[in-house]
């Protein structure tokens, strides 16, 4: 008797620790990069999007979430020297994912005038530049590639899983053709990618063979306020590129949270 009558509370128990535990279980996508992956706070003009706000609707929610913390304006090094990576990374459980893509805002000189202060040095290597601000605050900048390194070398200490991207094409072109970052950031990104082994979309060259598709008059209609950001139609279509990035990775585990 005393059995029957608690059997609704203990089937009620039961089922909370099971979606609890489900919870638990469900692994999560972090995003990182600039406005042309996050853009809430209409960096460049308003209507503008990034594609990490849509790259969630490609997955079953009950077995991935997506945490998108790319931030308008950040470079690669930025994002690392406000904490914007810290902040990821001590967040990271084994069998997450992190997608990356910086370079738009990694071009300018690094010196401590506002229009290089978030300028990395070119390349992969080693290489560094000592700065001192006005305000007796000091920096060593590294190059592009270092702060990629990190970010993947990071990722896999906490048994997560990382992804490099090269940067979506801006709207810009030459000869018919969409202006690639072939020779620099999506180069560097790319050396990274496989000396780290970590897994690399090509998303520069996947979108730029559509824009490439469409010709210049059908893309301007992406880019309402400038050569680098996105409206929504823009966003999602990039967002598009990195889901087909995914699925020719064949052995990346994320493909098995693809709806």
């Amino acid at each position: 008797m005393y059995v029957r009558k608690f059997l609704p509370a203990i089937a009620l128990i039961f089922l909370s620790l099971t979606a609890f535990m489900h919870l638990q279980q469900r692994k999560t996508l972090y995003v990182i990069g600039d406005s042309t992956v996050k853009n809430s706070s209409g960096h460049g003009g308003p209507g503008l999007w990034g594609w990490g706000t849509f790259i969630g609707d490609f997955f079953d929610s009950t077995r991935l979430q997506t945490n998108n913390q790319a931030m308008a304006g950040r470079s690669s090094r930025t994002f690392f020297t406000e904490g914007r990576w810290e902040n990821v990374r001590t967040k990271l459980q084994p069998g997450d994912f992190v997608i990356m893509q910086f370079g738009h805002n990694d071009g300018s000189v690094p010196d401590t005038a506002k229009a290089g202060n978030r300028g990395t040095l070119k390349g992969t290597g080693n290489e560094t530049k000592e700065l001192v601000f006005a305000d007796g605050r000091t920096e060593t900048v590294h190059t592009y590639g270092w702060y990629i390194r990190k970010f993947v070398t990071d990722t896999k200490a906490k048994a997560a899983i990382p992804i490099v991207c090269s940067m979506i094409p801006r709207n810009m072109w030459k000869d018919g053709s969409t202006l690639r970052a072939s020779n620099d950031f999506g180069k560097w990104a790319a050396e990274v990618a496989k000396e780290e082994g970590a897994y690399f979309i090509d998303l520069n060259t996947i979108t730029g063979n559509k824009y490439d598709g469409m010709g210049p008059d059908k893309v301007k209609d992406f880019f309402p306020g400038d050569h680098t950001h996105t409206n929504e139609a823009g966003a999602r279509l990039n967002a598009e590129s990195i889901v087909e990035g995914i699925k020719n990775l064949k052995d990346c585990p994320l493909n098995n949270y693809l709806k």
